[in-house]
């Protein structure tokens, strides 16, 4: 089983930055896609920044040029650092990990607790 613990979350004013962390835990699986997610209120998750197991990131419009996703395989976590943040940020943010317990296998997918970043005008 996949255990996400996220970290990194609060109440910033716009313009600031902050850094998000998931660590993954676990055994007998191995990390492929990771990525985070978020939920605003009254929307709908979507899916923010992603990356792949070889480094290639991909972004939504909205965060692109202001977050960086990064992720250290031998720590298994995955990091968004968020700059120039707005109130339109304010959101729940999920981390998401996709796993094989064996590689011939589908990927699973495993998303955390959320941690709540609020973005003051």
């Amino acid at each position: 089983q996949v255990q996400l613990v996220e970290s990194g979350g609060g109440l910033v004013q716009a313009g600031e930055s902050l850094r998000l962390s998931c660590a993954a835990s676990g055994s007998g699986f191995s990390i492929y896609d990771m990525g985070w997610g978020r939920q605003g209120p009254g929307k709908q998750r979507e899916l923010v920044a992603g990356i792949t197991s070889g480094g290639s990131t991909k972004y939504v419009d909205s965060v692109r040029d202001r977050f960086t996703i990064s992720r250290d395989d031998a720590k298994r976590t995955v990091y968004l650092h968020m700059n120039s943040l707005k109130p339109e940020d304010t959101a729940v943010y999920y981390c998401h990990v996709g796993v094989k317990y064996d590689p011939r296998l589908p990927t699973y997918d495993y998303w955390g607790q959320g941690t709540q970043v609020t973005v003051s005008s």
